[in-house]
């Protein structure tokens, strides 16, 4: 299983980096996980959007789905697109616009997902956990079935002491850290601290941070996250940065 970063900042792009949007991929098979801003630029680089498998949402702010519609377009009139195939896009139905908005005739087809039922999806069974967020959003648990490797991404939260069963034991936990130390109990995003605690009190792997500020600095936050975590080692995602699972 591999995470490729396509965007890891938060609300807004910023110095010519966008927004949260991860290539993920096993053997064969690659899922686009949320779609914010630049994705498809960044996608366009290393991947052909045509050859996608699928998309999965996390939930439906701007910044997880603004390059969504020009996904669908490109998969719309690209003229080497094949007529036939119609790309699926997984999200929860409790914004029923944003969801019907998922499907467009002949190119892409919305298909629920719901979190008291397992996903099974290419290579992939993945679970759901809502999260503690302005609009209903979901973190997604990823099992690998032929190597039992599990991936955790957060999507987007404040503190959730679900987390420390939903991360239980994953080989990487992917996870929305927004706010540096001195701001838990954020009604919507991680801090540090909490990203750290959550990866240490779940015994994950592997910490990456994501969903990153635009100001303040980085290597704090990777620090502060750090000291929470102790031994589990802790990195920042970039954009281009390469995760093997």
């Amino acid at each position: 299983m591999k995470l490729t970063v396509l965007g890891c900042l938060g609300a807004y792009p910023y110095n010519g980096e966008g927004t949260t949007g991860y290539l993920l991929q096993s053997g064969d098979f690659s899922v686009l996980l949320d779609c914010g801003s630049t994705t498809l630029v960044q996608l366009e680089k290393m991947f052909d959007p045509l050859k996608l498998d699928g998309v999965i949402l996390s939930h439906y702010h701007h910044d997880h789905i603004a390059d969504l519609g020009v996904l669908q377009y490109y998969w719309q009139l690209h003229p080497q697109r094949n007529p036939d195939k119609v790309l699926p896009i997984y999200g929860h139905t409790l914004d029923n616009e944003h969801f019907e908005e998922l499907t467009l005739e002949n190119v892409t087809k919305g298909i629920a997902y719901h979190e008291t039922e397992l996903l099974e999806f290419g290579p992939f069974s993945v679970t759901f956990m809502k999260t503690i967020h302005p609009v209903p959003c979901f973190a997604l648990r990823f099992v690998e079935k032929t190597t039992g490797k599990v991936f955790v991404f957060t999507g987007d939260s404040g503190y959730l002491e679900g987390f420390n069963e939903f991360a239980k034991d994953c080989d990487l936990f992917l996870a929305d850290t927004y706010l540096f130390r001195g701001n838990e109990h954020h009604k919507a995003h991680f801090t540090s601290l909490e990203a750290g605690t959550f990866a240490k009190n779940a015994r994950a792997k592997r910490l990456v941070l994501t969903h990153l500020p635009q100001f303040g600095d980085l290597a704090q936050l990777q620090q502060e996250a750090q000291e929470a975590a102790e031994t589990i080692p802790v990195e920042l995602a970039a954009v281009g940065k390469v995760f093997e699972i």
